[in-house]
């Protein structure tokens, strides 16, 4: 790998006909073990987009801290605009960093990437029908949080930021929800270039074993179709060949903890929540570099650079072939009936691929009176080992020719306008027939998670009504490119939706109730003028002992079949036109 760095910077010596800085870096003159701060590490690109036409920088939203989001574009027809960048027809990569800022491997990688390229004219020229953006440090109250002790298990840089942001969050939780000013920046940014690739430099943790980068790309059966198909058969291996013919190995990501990975192991489910997850909804080729916590930073950060070589040239050697699938993936998806929600591990039909790990084993621990995980350095291996990276649907819904959303519920029409979602408001009151939704269960996280206590296993029951609806309301087709999203979100059931993520949380709570003393004689007149309903309470009272032992929850339940019940309780505010 220094080889290859070493011969890069020197074509660019030679490539560069001008004085200008040569931008060494601090990752550069410390030997590979620092990593600079926020503001240095702006203040280079700041340098570089004056320095080279090719460069341009600019400030997309702002974050947390208050402080802007700045992306990096290079272009080789020189300076580019907002305007221009969007409406460019060029293999478009957009590259992520800093979201886990004490990760910050990327952070060193993309600032050497860079510069090779402007000063390389070969380079320019190779990458001419392609733009590349950078976001140098996208979790910006976390970069400027500096320690040197909150990464236990890595090694190095000497100093780095702190995971979460300046509210505590973590990033890379936070895509689908956007509770953040900087996902919200960040929808901004991935909307304005529509990246065909993303790539998100992260640093790994768990199990030990020889490989100092691994990859995990976006669920190829989750992205789906042609698209999925051309992940995992085209774009991966080529990633792994690319970096096997510069000495090196590279793995998928060991989605292993406390244990050893002979026995193979599952590919991580990227939900929308995480970054690839949310890019895959608008068919983007996603990819999280994961590289090795336990190996040397200088070893992490060159190979990071390599691998963002091997993604561009990927890029451009097949720009047409995946502006087209790109295309194509959009017209699946807004032609599929079906939807799916639920994915599981198809346990029957494992990758093998050949890992390079250590032999591991359960020793005595010299700090506790238990045993401890030890991986033994001096007994590599290679084998073969199952790779569970196919997955089945499990649960799927069937799409509606549009959503109808109440009015009023601003953070969800917030998140709608963040990702560029088409919609009309209705000018009048409207009758149409809908698919009203109730939620019918659910289960709730008992510990806080990202700022929410995250709903799951719901369920929804659902019945066709003739209802009118406000003016104010919208309605939202769903045949649009951001179809994925507005399922993903709008369908209580899918795992990462606006209702498991708390934002329909009043629903829940009954605004009304009954004295039961009251309700007693209501109760009576009620069965006496509607036999089939004492007829069920009669029946769950023999089936249902711990019914039959509580009185409140029989004049309840029949409170429920009454007209006293309100009909806003559990009632979605989300209707579905089929």
């Amino acid at each position: 790998m220094r080889k290859i760095t070493l011969f890069l910077l020197l074509l660019g010596a030679i490539a560069c006909k001008d004085t200008k800085s040569d931008f060494i870096t601090l990752f550069e003159t410390s030997n590979g073990t620092e990593t600079p701060k926020y503001e240095e590490v702006i203040e280079y690109y700041r340098s570089l987009s004056n320095a080279y036409r090719e460069i341009s920088m600019f400030e997309i939203g702002t974050t947390d801290t208050g402080k802007p989001l700045h992306i990096v574009v290079f272009n080789t027809d020189g300076e580019i605009s907002k305007k221009e960048l969007a409406n460019s027809t060029k293999i478009k990569v957009l590259i992520n960093n800093g979201i886990h800022p004490g990760e910050s491997d990327g952070i060193d990688a993309s600032m050497l990437f860079l510069r090779d390229i402007v000063r390389n004219d070969t380079l320019k020229k190779q990458y001419q029908n392609a733009l590349i953006t950078i976001i140098p440090v996208y979790n910006i109250g976390g970069a400027l949080f500096r320690n040197s002790h909150s990464r236990a298990n890595q090694n190095g840089p000497k100093e780095y930021g702190f995971r979460g942001n300046a509210r505590n969050y973590d990033l890379n939780r936070d895509f689908i929800k956007q509770d953040t000013k900087n996902s919200a920046s960040f929808a901004k940014i991935f909307h304005l270039i529509n990246p065909d690739i993303f790539v998100d430099n992260h640093v790994s943790n768990g199990a030990d074993y020889q490989y100092a980068i691994t990859h995990l790309f976006t669920q190829h059966n989750k992205l789906g179709g042609i698209l999925g198909t051309y992940l995992e058969k085209e774009m991966r291996p080529y990633l792994e060949s690319s970096l096997a013919k510069q000495d090196i190995p590279i793995t998928p990501y060991v989605n292993v903890w406390g244990s050893t990975p002979e026995k193979g192991w599952s590919q991580f489910f990227d939900s929308p929540r995480y970054s690839t997850g949310y890019t895959s909804l608008f068919n983007t080729l996603g990819l999280m570099v994961e590289t090795h916590m336990l190996k040397p930073y200088k070893i992490r950060v060159e190979q990071t650079y390599a691998l963002l070589f091997s993604v561009v040239n990927f890029a451009v050697e097949n720009n047409l072939t995946i502006k087209s699938k790109r295309k194509d993936a959009i017209e699946f998806w807004q032609n599929k009936k079906d939807y799916p929600i639920h994915y599981s591990v198809d346990n029957e039909n494992p990758s093998s691929i050949t890992f390079k790990g250590y032999e591991g084993n359960y020793i005595d621990s010299k700090v506790t009176n238990g045993k401890r995980l030890f991986y033994d350095k001096s007994k590599p291996y290679e084998k073969e080992v199952n790779y569970f990276n196919n997955f089945t649907v499990s649960k799927e819904v069937q799409v509606p020719e549009a959503y109808i959303l109440k009015q009023g519920w601003h953070e969800v029409i917030e998140r709608l306008n963040n990702n560029n979602i088409t919609y009309r408001v209705l000018e009048k009151d409207t009758m149409m027939q809908v698919v009203e939704q109730h939620i019918e269960s659910f289960d709730t996280k008992k510990e806080a998670y990202e700022g929410h206590y995250l709903h799951y296993n719901t369920v929804v029951r659902k019945n066709k009504k003739h209802l009118t609806f406000s003016e104010g309301d919208l309605f939202i087709p769903t045949r649009q490119q951001g179809i994925r999203y507005l399922v993903e979100t709008l369908e209580a059931e899918a795992t990462d939706s606006f209702f498991n993520w708390n934002f329909f949380d009043t629903i829940l709570q009954q605004k009304e109730g009954f004295s039961s003393y009251v309700f007693e004689d209501i109760a009576f007149d009620f069965l006496q003028n509607n036999p089939e309903i004492k007829a069920e309470l009669d029946k769950k009272i023999k089936t249902d002992s711990s019914f039959a032992k509580n009185p409140y929850q029989q004049l309840y339940f029949i409170y429920q079949k009454t007209p006293h019940y309100e009909e806003a309780h559990l009632r979605l505010p989300i209707y579905k036109l089929e």
